[in-house]
């Protein structure tokens, strides 16, 4: 996987050029004998035969195979954890959909997550995969909550005040 996110890394502009869609470059990357050297960052342009195919035709095939394995390896280290956690069931979130947006949208405004360097859709569909909800129209959702007339931040408020009950009974003790 390290290997997998170096070579990611080292192929960024390309991989976003790929993911993308992008055709404005494809005059100069995929027809053969219009190679630009200065747009190469690796050897293996000497290595290709440049009668069957070009250099980008060599690395945009990379990019599909590296995405291929890490499927793999990332299916296979799941399998992998799951069996190691299998003890312990996994978690089902059964309060509703508006609480988990509420949750989820705090969280994303505190920045917990990698130091607040993460879009709101990427801890939406982490939340998903991890507590089995489909949240929908989170957006959608979220606005329903900002219109509330009474308790916008119900969730919120009731975890503040459950845990400062719990805190407040475990000091008499």
């Amino acid at each position: 996987m390290r290997k997998l996110k170096r070579h990611f890394n080292n192929n960024l502009e390309l991989y976003k050029y790929y993911r993308t869609n992008s055709t404005f470059l494809d005059e100069k990357l995929f027809i053969r004998g219009k190679f630009d050297i200065k747009l190469s960052i690796d050897t293996i342009y000497l290595e290709t035969d440049i009668r069957f195919s070009t250099y980008y035709d060599y690395k945009i095939a990379e990019i599909i195979a590296n995405d291929l394995i890490q499927v793999y390896l990332e299916a296979k280290l799941n399998k992998s954890n799951q069996s190691k956690t299998s003890e312990n069931p996994p978690l089902k979130w059964t309060a509703s959909k508006a609480s988990a947006t509420e949750l989820i949208y705090g969280l994303y405004l505190l920045g917990v997550f990698n130091n607040g360097n993460t879009d709101i859709i990427n801890i939406v569909r982490y939340f998903e995969r991890v507590f089995g909800i489909d949240l929908g129209d989170f957006y959608h959702t979220f606005m329903e909550l900002k219109s509330r007339k009474i308790n916008r931040t119900k969730l919120s408020d009731s975890m503040r005040e459950a845990l400062i009950k719990r805190m407040d009974e475990q000091d008499e003790k």
